[in-house]
């Protein structure tokens, strides 16, 4: 579909939204400013309502303006699964998904995934975020992405869990540390080394703080923050444990370079990862296929970390 059926002025202030000024949205629209403001200017006199807070530095939408920008988006989303539509009539497998995942997804499923679409439904394109659980749900209920690979998704009303796996809490540590042998750990024999905490932006981090409070208490020894990947690093580098799932260091299991640990004491409840779209708005056939793709990305990852110790 070569143009939009969204209205250019919808499309403008969600740029505008976007970017922050006229003249950055002016930019990376190739439009002139000066058709961007008249735009916004009418669709604001159409709606008797200013959509945006003219600052000395810019733009910012008003609560108007966020329940515009919020519908336009989900808008944008229809529109593509029209478009999705039209090509499975016509038995072309051809459309655009927006995906939000994980962070640790980035070197395990997420490649997987592309190189299966790739090969199998080239016409498929995808745009691909990574972003904590929290805002992982967020992009989804606000029609920024139309399917999500979240860890440790609540129950709620507004989103449709169309595939969901537990994974058994554990630790990984490296193949020298003095717990790589052992079939299970404790905490308490856990923390006897230092620890590399991930950041309380993450589920598993607050589920220990609230079930586990002992942990984090001094004397111990631990690291803590927001970047997965320096936190295994630390434990591949031979003394640190890192409290996580198997899909969590799916990469480094697989190749040797982590092995995982259950945690065996009693009340340790498993994470879980779950692949969702926005209840209110039912997937297409395109959102459909890439989230069967995705399962299946993630049965296989699964399958092969498990494997990798045996």
């Amino acid at each position: 579909m070569p143009h939009s059926l969204v209205p250019a002025s919808l499309r403008y202030a969600d740029q505008v939204a976007r970017s922050g000024s006229i003249q950055k949205a002016a930019r990376e629209l190739h439009v002139a400013a000066s058709a961007i403001n008249r735009q916004i200017l009418q669709l604001e006199d159409e709606l008797g309502v200013p959509l945006f807070e003219r600052l000395p530095r810019g733009m910012r939408p008003t609560a108007s303006g966020e329940a515009v920008i919020t519908m336009l988006r989900r808008w944008g989303q229809d529109e593509r699964r029209l478009v999705a539509e039209v090509r499975r009539i016509q038995g072309v497998r051809q459309g655009h998904v927006s995906l939000v995942a994980m962070d640790s997804h980035s070197t395990s499923v997420l490649p997987r995934l592309v190189a299966q679409l790739s090969a199998q439904h080239p016409l498929i394109s995808l745009s691909i975020d990574l972003a904590t659980p929290d805002d992982a749900e967020v992009a989804l209920m606000g029609g920024k992405a139309d399917l999500g690979a979240i860890f440790n998704l609540a129950p709620r009303r507004d989103l449709m869990v169309l595939w969901k796996s537990e994974l058994p809490l554990g630790c990984v540590v490296a193949p020298g540390h003095p717990l790589a042998q052992s079939a299970s750990v404790s905490f308490q024999e856990a923390t006897v080394h230092p620890v590399a905490l991930q950041s309380r932006a993450l589920t598993i981090r607050r589920y220990l703080e609230a079930q586990y409070s002992w942990l984090f208490q001094a004397p111990r020894r631990f690291v803590e923050s927001n970047s997965l990947q320096l936190v295994k690093q630390l434990a591949m580098a031979g003394q640190h444990v890192v409290f996580t799932s198997e899909l969590d260091a799916a990469a480094e299991l697989i190749d040797g370079r982590l092995v995982f640990v259950p945690i065996r004491d009693r009340g340790a409840e498993p994470q879980g990862i779950s692949v969702a779209v926005d209840a209110a708005r039912p997937p297409g056939s395109v959102v459909k296929l890439v989230a069967e793709q995705l399962v299946v990305a993630l049965q296989e990852v699964l399958a092969a970390a498990r494997a990798a110790k045996g």
